[in-house]
């Protein structure tokens, strides 16, 4: 079982940065795929980012691409999320979600993940 913790939320201005870690304790990543979702009020759970343990390969979301950067820190089993020139509009509960079956996916359907965390607010004002 994999626990996921997701501290790093908070209100920031239009343009400003903003970091988001995805911890996770119970067991290490090894070779999941981690991905981060975020879903607004009224709107349907939508991708980011993904990147898979092992291999090191992204994904991004087009609304985020050459904004946000998905990395991983091995010896502190954590993904990050770095979100720059923020938006409005980017404003939602952030999501970390790891798929573990065995290969090398990055999945962007939320359907194909096991374990989620318990989700962080990122409020952009304008």
């Amino acid at each position: 079982q994999v626990q996921l913790v997701e501290p790093g939320g908070g209100l920031v201005q239009a343009g400003g940065s903003l970091r988001l870690s995805c911890a996770a304790s119970g067991r290490t990543f090894s070779s999941y795929a981690i991905g981060w979702f975020r879903q607004a009020p009224g709107s349907e759970r939508e991708f980011v980012a993904a990147i898979h343990w092992r291999v090191g390969i992204t994904d991004y979301a087009d609304s985020v691409k050459d904004r946000f950067t998905i990395s991983r820190e091995n010896a502190k089993n954590t993904v990050y999320l770095q979100m720059s020139s923020l938006k409005p509009e980017d404003t939602a509960v952030y999501y970390c979600a790891a798929d573990r079956r065995i290969g090398v996916f990055l999945p962007r359907s939320g359907r194909e993940y096991d374990y989620w965390g318990q989700g962080t607010q990122v409020t952009v004002s304008s």
